[in-house]
């Protein structure tokens, strides 16, 4: 049986706990056995790391120990598989730019805060995105720091509403890359629990951590 390893905690503002009740019943009927943790210890356990098939961090903010990164980053290097989503996996340790290479991103800001915006499906070949529209958010529009070599699957523009300066900006929404010998797989959306209650959002993350598993 595939192994799955949730782990959640950081500012509560991101609804940790519940995000991660939404995704560990829906990796179990896929076949998965899934633990969930609420501390970065479980990062301290290599042997269960190595055991992993898919990781899915969900911890905005907050500090790691250079150990505990150390043993997240050599899972994923080894083959491990991590798929994450908005501040849980794409705002957690600020200051841990090794963490942040993983990634391929990093938040910035959110003009605006809660507003209606628009995903453009921009690889509708792509499994992940197989079937799916343009889809309108009324949540956060992330705006993040980037890495080139990232494959962008979805992307929002930026209407200069909330800052003008940034008007008709294309920002990366969803991604997938490589680390190492894993696969990593990041959407910006869901700021809250039930912004998975839109079904493109719900979809494009499950479909993540499905591609992203090892």
């Amino acid at each position: 049986m595939k192994q799955a390893l949730i782990v959640w905690g950081g500012w509560a503002g991101h609804e940790p706990q519940a995000c991660a009740d939404v995704f560990a019943p829906w990796l179990k009927t896929q076949g998965y056995e899934v633990t969930v943790r609420d501390t970065l210890d479980a990062f301290l356990e290599p042997a269960k790391l190595r055991a992993c098939d898919l990781i899915v961090p969900i911890w905005t903010m907050g500090q790691i120990t250079k150990e505990q990164r150390d043993g997240l980053l050599a899972a994923v290097k080894n083959g491990t598989g991590i798929a994450g989503f908005h501040g849980g996996m794409g705002d957690a340790f600020r200051n841990d730019t090794e963490y942040q290479f993983m990634v391929g991103g990093q938040f910035v800001a959110h003009p605006g805060g809660i507003i209606d915006y628009t995903v453009r499906i921009t690889q509708p070949s792509d499994p992940i995105m197989a079937g799916l529209k343009d889809f309108s958010m009324h949540s956060e529009q992330y705006y993040m720091h980037v890495d080139p070599s990232n494959e962008v699957l979805a992307t929002t523009t930026f209407s200069g509403a909330h800052c003008d300066w940034i008007a008709g900006t294309v920002m990366p929404v969803v991604w997938k890359r490589r680390y190492g010998q894993g696969r990593v797989f990041y959407s910006s959306l869901g700021h809250v629990a039930k912004d998975f209650d839109v079904p493109e959002c719900r979809t494009i993350m499950q479909r993540g951590m499905l591609w992203a598993s090892r």
